[in-house]
């Protein structure tokens, strides 16, 4: 449990460092033990839309460099450590309501714990946003076979964006 507590106050820290560089933090992985610990992040540059500029290698470099001198000393991460730092990806995961608020209007595909919405664990369409709900329940909104289904965000176990490979081609 103490070891759960700290990934969170790390995750936390991290996520508040980033900010002050102008990257948000997507996703956040800590995994191995005390002996040799690893640490993977995505990072997405703070406030762009969709269509803004993307995360750059040298991006993931300097991220990686400044933060390694940042963790240096927590008592919290290990002396000897991994780091990766990279880009969320053209499937971009969704992982805070925001999220979803910020790529209304793309394709994206939910994975549920148990069917979604009565359907299956798994689906594909335009996504909306996130619904206006009378429960405290935020529910995420997707246009699935010309259809509005809503999902309450509790049920899902990952969602990511889809990239059109087709179309670059």
């Amino acid at each position: 449990m103490r070891d759960r507590a700290m990934t969170r106050d790390l995750f936390s820290d991290i996520e508040t460092w980033l900010e002050g560089l102008g990257f948000e933090l997507v996703t956040f992985h800590r995994t191995g033990g005390r002996g040799r610990a690893a640490l993977r992040l995505r990072i997405d540059r703070l406030g762009t839309g969709p269509e803004g500029p993307g995360v750059t290698i040298d991006d993931c470099a300097r991220v990686s460099r400044a933060l390694r001198s940042w963790l240096e000393g927590r008592e919290d991460v290990p002396a000897d450590y991994g780091l990766e730092v990279s880009s969320p990806g053209a499937e971009r995961p969704l992982v805070r309501p925001r999220d979803y608020e910020r790529f209304a209007g793309r394709e994206a595909r939910l994975k549920g714990y148990a069917p979604l919405a009565g359907r299956s664990k798994s689906m594909q369409g335009r996504l909306l946003g996130v619904a206006p709900s009378v429960d405290a329940a935020s529910r995420v909104a997707i246009e699935v076979a010309g259809e509005r289904v809503e999902v309450p965000l509790e049920e899902i176990a990952s969602a990511n964006l889809v990239y059109d490979w087709e179309e670059d081609l």
